[in-house]
């Protein structure tokens, strides 16, 4: 699903036992470079090799770990300094040296916390669908490619639904936008959970959805169609919803170059469904040649 696509080099998700490991490397670091001063003595300033566990730890942790290796960091320099308080002309200069480097530290972390969180703030934004919470056609493509290349590498198959909801617009001509927008939310919400963790949903945009099945052969793509349609029929019937759906399945034995292929087969076939009528499945099975199923109408 789309928290699988989120889940990035830069957003990892952290257990408790790898975060309190990775915070004490880092605190074992920010002492070792402040042994590494005092042995050098008071002419080296080496505190730039204290950014590297702090800029680490702020960005993969978050600002509170961060800030705890800023102010690790700069007690270490300190101990340091203090060891070797003969060498300054006054014994307040450490205290005050380290007091200036602290807020450097503090100000750094807080920077690198604050850009991660705005990357993620746009990344939801570039790949979420505001309204239904769902994957975007962006998003969407970018996962698939993933999955097709998988799926070339050990010969799994891949199927597309494309489905499209039919007389939607009536909704919002007799009861306003926000009751379209309230079935919207519900199609998204029945389809996501409907479906494995390994698939992926998204709103193409104004009521057509596209929904990605790694590895799910013919038969299993069209029990999942099938499974779908009454699921989302029997919604719009409890609340009074005159909408059906029309959808195009392809299941992909020999897969394609591109996701746009798939997703154009499947708008295709999603529009051969609704000339036919609607709450219709046409399925079809591309391997060398093509072949079509018989299609399904509930």
């Amino acid at each position: 699903m789309l928290s699988r696509f989120k889940e990035i080099l830069w957003a990892p998700k952290l257990t408790p036992a790898f975060t309190l490991f990775i915070l004490t490397i880092s605190f074992m670091a920010t002492m070792i470079i402040g042994y590494i001063r005092y042995l050098t003595g008071p002419e080296y300033a080496l505190s730039a090799l204290f950014l590297f566990p702090i800029v680490f730890i702020s960005w993969v942790v978050g600002l509170k770990a961060g800030v705890f290796i800023s102010l690790s960091s700069a007690l270490s320099w300190l101990i340091a300094d203090i060891a070797m308080i003969r060498h300054f002309s006054h014994w307040f200069v450490p205290y005050v040296n380290e007091l200036l480097r602290v807020i450097v530290f503090l100000f750094i972390s807080f920077l690198i916390a604050r850009l991660k969180q705005i990357i993620l703030i746009q990344t939801e934004l570039a790949t979420t669908d505001p309204l239904t919470r769902i994957a975007n056609r962006f998003a969407f493509t970018k996962f698939a490619e993933h999955e097709l290349n998988k799926a070339r590498r050990f010969g799994h198959p891949v199927s597309i639904i494309y489905f499209d909801l039919d007389n939607f617009k009536s909704i919002n001509d007799i009861h306003g936008h926000s009751e379209g927008d309230k079935l919207l939310k519900c199609v998204a919400k029945t389809v996501q959970e409907n479906i494995r963790v390994i698939d992926i949903v998204a709103r193409f945009g104004g009521d057509e959805f596209g929904l990605l099945l790694p590895g799910a052969e013919s038969s299993a793509a069209y029990a999942v169609g099938v499974k779908l349609m009454r699921k989302l029929n029997q919604i719009m019937k409890q609340n009074k919803w005159d909408v059906g759906i029309s959808t195009g399945l392809v299941t992909y034995e020999k897969i394609p170059n591109h996701i746009e292929e798939m997703i154009r087969r499947a708008d295709s076939l999603m529009y051969s469904a609704k000339k036919r009528g609607t709450n219709i499945i046409v399925h079809q099975i591309v391997k060398e040649k093509v072949t079509k199923n018989p299609f399904y109408h509930l």
